[in-house]
């Protein structure tokens, strides 16, 4: 079986006192615990470091461990013909466990304690706190003024007593705040990934995304809409059904109304932290696509009767 060199995993030399042995499996088990490390195989390295720990910790173990080592720990090892650790005779080879074959060898059988979630740690590893987790929430503008509460579901890290398992599905109910905007992040605690031993949760971050809506431009806290107008309602005036996020509306449009014109019905943007924005209509003159006969001779008497030149500035 291969030799593990404790002293190396740890980082400290052979003549390392308890405190620098306990201040290097701190620092690595930190770097490498499941539950916050980013590490390629941190699950191996941190038991490596924790049975490491386990063994250089204790002043009898440490004791026997470095009497082997002193005999010729290499790359392969085999305990000694008739090597018995402990006073009390426990078997070298008491089977499958938690440690490596080499320390079970050694000192036998051995667990390292469990804490929450199943993982393993020794009582001197420091709690720590969970991770934060991000959500993209997609919002419809009407969602921001309605006030209701949202169901989201997202991924949550989780932990078996085996081992690190696939995430799994947790659904929360959220009240998502007035005035929320695009972009913005709501953050909910204690909602990430639970914490080690017994650090707190991490939290939980909604990123707002408004979705693009057919009808409404954002411009802040304001909404734009374009409102399309028959040629003779823009001469005449009219009132015309507008549609708004909270319902539709009458609006009247005065005669003589010119494309591009804006309107302003206050009250009917989103909503802020101390009200909400304005609606503002857009005037836009549209033809129709296709005019029959009838039209046709309408506009031809038009055309002929009508003291109007839209190009009467070019002359000047």
């Amino acid at each position: 079986m291969e030799f593990k060199d404790y002293y190396e995993i740890l980082g400290i030399e052979p003549e390392a006192d308890a405190k620098a042995v306990k201040t290097a499996y701190r620092r690595l088990a930190r770097k490498y615990h499941p539950d916050v490390s980013t590490e390629r195989e941190a699950e191996k390295h941190f038991k490596e470091v924790a049975e490491a720990y386990e063994v250089l910790s204790d002043d009898t173990k440490r004791a026997e461990y470095d009497q082997l080592r002193r005999s010729g720990g290499g790359r392969s090892f085999e305990p000694p013909p008739g090597w018995q650790s402990r006073s009390d005779g426990s078997s070298q080879f008491a089977g499958e466990g938690d440690f490596s074959e080499f320390f079970e060898s050694i000192f036998g059988a051995g667990r390292f304690r469990q804490g929450r979630g199943g993982q393993f740690y020794s009582d001197d590893f420091t709690s720590s706190r969970g991770r934060d987790i991000e959500v993209e929430l997609a919002l419809f503008l009407e969602d921001t003024i309605s006030g209701e509460s949202r169901t989201i579901e997202y991924n949550l890290p989780h932990y078996s007593e085996s081992g690190r398992l696939d995430d799994i599905r947790k659904t929360l109910k959220v009240k998502i705040p007035a005035g929320v905007g695009d972009g913005e992040r709501i953050r909910l605690k204690g909602q990430g990934a639970p914490g080690f031993g017994n650090g707190p949760a991490g939290d939980l971050y909604l990123k707002i995304r408004l979705v693009p809506h057919p009808l409404f431009d954002v411009v802040g806290q304001d909404i734009n809409i374009t409102v399309p107008l028959a040629p003779w309602e823009a001469a005449l005036g009219a009132r015309i059904t507008v549609p708004t996020l909270s319902g539709k509306i009458t609006l009247s449009i005065a005669p003589d109304s010119q494309s591009g014109q804006r309107l302003r019905v206050k009250g009917h943007g989103l909503k802020t932290r101390t009200g909400r924005g304005d609606l503002f209509a857009i005037l836009k003159i549209v033809m129709p696509q296709k005019a029959s006969e009838s039209d046709k001779a309408l506009w031809q008497t038009l055309s002929k009767k009508a003291a109007f030149n839209p190009r009467r500035e070019w002359e000047q």
